[in-house]
């Protein structure tokens, strides 16, 4: 090999001896003596390493040329810099084809972040220089050699909570403290959630799911309105796959990353709070044809992305972002397999939610695979055996595989869920059999595969769509902020404004407002399977009408910590509905019901209408339907009345042998009536139960 030290002249010395090194692992690895580099590059030709001191650094202190007779194992580009220590920055030049045509962009003026560095800097970063042909060293991005080792655990491990007693909030790792609102010392980083941490224990959720905290480019304008820059908020487009997210970091720049992240995640488990990530391979942050390069595009194109055959220059879009990582190509599934472990070994992470999974169930043509490698290695893989896994079962390309994804580890976020709700709530008549089928863990999309309702997330609300506040105060959309004509964002959003669209002082409308919002509260952990929150909701939380806030990074997107003490009556709601959950085993088994009869002669489920037993299936103006629980081994039962219609209506109540019905909820009530204390439940007086328009009750027995 060869070696190049910009820096030097005369006789001055070179810093460091580079030897042959190791082809694995892949990355930078560092050990007592020095520092391992691996690259795969199939088609590249040459490959330079770049040192360099610092992060801001625009040339480096040595450039070490691989020589492809000594430093190359079949397509894996490695070497062994001896003395080298964590905290260098570095970075690489690809030459190769540049023969766009046949799908190669090799560019050996480019400078390239190691796909598996784990941290990155962007101090000097520049997109558009990224973008064309010419030279980028001043204006590059660097990667940092991280020591994996260097960390006390105390002991700290996966929680492995059972998915039947889990409680998903999910929540942007930066916009949940970025307010000033929030009164933390560095608002907007990992450490600013670790100071909310009770806040989160009081609520009583089990698992936070992060939106993407893999490296991203926060700097990305995508367009100006009204004088303001708009930026990638949300981090749905990966850089570095290894390194958290720098502008999540108080000091990244002092190659903190690792540090400051496991810091959170032991911060949590010691809550016993669990942490899911949402991860996003299914495309990068280099984009179509005229995107940057500076990673995946120049190290091997053809290899990793999914290139039109009838002309190589463009890329199929199958993830709506410009490209598609081809993930089943065996490189890329090692990637992926290699990243996975990577977090669950060295940060201890819970799990993962893969955003538009459907896309690691292409082929390399692209075409929907029936056994996908990287799916079911995902579902075998021994590290990987206690890690939630949770699929967004659906692409942009319009492959919709809710029920799909194997065995009974992979959960799907479950849309029929969110929308049947939906419309329950809302009023839409004739749907009680869809509804019961959500309530009961929907079975009609998991049972016959063998699957369960722990495999069913179940929401109906998240990041991308309206917040619960917005799902019951506006009509339409109003994204006109987002630059965009107000065309992005879907326009089907299942949502009613009850007569005035956006914010109101009009006492009627708001308070049919909170009363619908503590319906959906109720449904939603009521019901078997899985419940995720979005962060904020239960605070009514407002986009003011946004329902595509990706670009976003201000008070639209973030946690306004006022409204905890605003609207603490409807936070008050949602932490008793969590606790109600809790306490009543029949509401979170992993079966399915079974018809299983208690010692009272109470099935596990019942249906009914207003009248027992005629719960209305076919009945297509519907709006209403009760629900019996019954309770095993001394557990209370439970039967809950739904009523969606206008005007409130009797509903009939079992009898029970040797107990009685005491009501704990009813969301036409008042604070403190809404839901009780348990113990303070009023008993009802016969067997007959008002329930109020548009409201739930639910009786417990003992």
């Amino acid at each position: 090999m060869y070696f190049h030290d910009p820096m030097a002249t005369g006789a001055s010395k070179i810093a460091f001896q580079a030897e042959k090194g190791c082809p694995h692992p892949l990355g930078a690895t560092a050990d007592a003596e020095g520092v391992n580099f691996s690259l795969f590059s199939k088609n590249g030709t040459a490959v330079d390493l770049l040192l360099f001191k610092t992060h801001d650094d625009r040339d480096p202190f040595q450039v070490i040329h691989l020589d492809p007779f000594v430093n190359k194992t079949f397509h894996f580009w490695h070497c062994y810099v001896r003395g080298l220590k964590p905290c260098t920055h570095y970075a690489y030049r690809v030459d190769g084809p540049s023969d766009p045509n046949s799908g190669h962009r090799f560019n050996n003026k480019k400078v390239l972040i190691d796909p598996y560095s784990k941290g990155n800097t962007n101090t000097l970063w520049n997109r558009v220089d990224a973008c064309g042909p010419d030279d980028n060293l001043a204006t590059s991005m660097r990667s940092v050699v991280v020591d994996t080792a260097a960390y006390d655990w105390e002991g700290d491990q996966p929680l492995n909570r059972p998915m039947e007693d889990t409680i998903i909030y999910e929540m942007h790792a930066s916009g949940f403290t970025k307010s000033p609102s929030s009164g933390v010392k560095n608002p907007g980083t990992f450490s600013g959630i670790i100071e909310k941490i009770p806040y989160l224990k009081e609520l009583g959720i089990t698992a936070v799911e992060l939106l993407p905290v893999f490296d991203f480019d926060e700097t990305d304008v995508l367009r100006v309105v009204a004088g303001k820059p708009l930026e990638n908020f949300w981090g749905y487009s990966t850089v570095g796959y290894f390194a958290p997210q720098s502008a999540f970091c108080v000091n990244p720049e002092t190659s903190n990353h690792l540090q400051e992240f496991r810091d959170l995640v032991k911060a949590l488990h010691k809550a016993g709070i669990e942490v899911i990530l949402d991860v996003v391979f299914n495309h990068t942050d280099e984009g179509n044809h005229e995107g940057p390069i500076f990673s995946f595009k120049g190290i091997d194109n053809g290899v990793y992305y999914f290139l039109t055959p009838w002309d190589k220059r463009f890329y199929f879009d199958y993830s709506g972002c410009g490209n598609t990582f081809n993930c089943n190509q065996p490189i890329s599934q090692k990637l992926i397999i290699d990243c996975l472990r990577y977090w669950v070994r060295e940060t201890h992470v819970d799990g993962f939610r893969f955003d538009e999974g459907s896309i690691l169930s292409r082929g390399e043509d692209g075409a929907p695979l029936t056994h996908p490698p990287v799916v079911w290695q995902i579902e075998l893989d021994e590290i990987l055996a206690d890690s939630k896994v949770i699929a967004e079962a659906w692409d942009a390309a319009g492959l919709y595989q809710i029920g799909h994804f194997p065995g009974d580890r992979w959960a799907e976020w479950n849309g029929r869920y969110r929308d049947d709700i939906r419309r329950f709530v809302k009023g839409d008549p004739g749907i009680v059999g869809d509804v019961a089928y959500r309530l009961a863990g929907s079975a009609d999309l998991y049972q016959e595969r063998g699957q369960l309702p722990i495999n069913s997330i179940n929401f109906i609300t998240c990041h991308d769509g309206f917040t619960m506040n917005d799902l019951v105060s506006y009509n339409t959309k109003h994204n006109e902020e987002n630059g965009e004509d107000n065309r992005d964002g879907i326009n089907d959003n299942l949502s009613w404004n009850y007569g005035i669209e956006g914010d109101t002082t009009e006492p009627a409308v708001e308070a049919l407002r909170q009363r619908q919002i503590k319906n959906f509260a109720a449904i939603l952990m009521l019901s078997r399977g899985v419940p995720m929150i979005l962060a904020g909701d239960e605070v009514r939380r407002s986009q003011k009408g946004n329902n595509n806030a990706y670009c976003q990074d201000n008070e639209i997107s973030w946690f306004d910590w006022n409204l905890v003490a605003k609207n603490q009556d409807i936070y008050r709601f949602w932490r008793r509905m969590i606790r109600f959950r809790k306490n009543h085993p029949s509401l979170c088994r992993r079966h399915f019901f079974n018809g299983s009869v208690n010692e009272r002669g109470l099935a596990d489920v019942s249906w009914h209408g207003c009248q027992l037993n005629s719960p209305g299936w076919s009945d297509p103006e519907a709006r209403a339907l009760g629900m019996t629980l019954g309770g095993f081994n001394g557990e209370a039962d439970i039967h809950v009345m739904f009523n969606m219609y206008s005007e409130a209506l009797d509903f009939e109540v079992p009898l029970l042998r040797d107990r009685r019905w005491f009501k704990a909820i009813d969301t036409a009530e008042p604070v403190p009536r809404d839901i009780v204390n348990p113990g303070s439940e009023t008993e009802l007086d016969g067997n007959l139960s008002s329930v109020s328009a548009r409201s739930i009750v639910v009786l417990i027995s003992r």
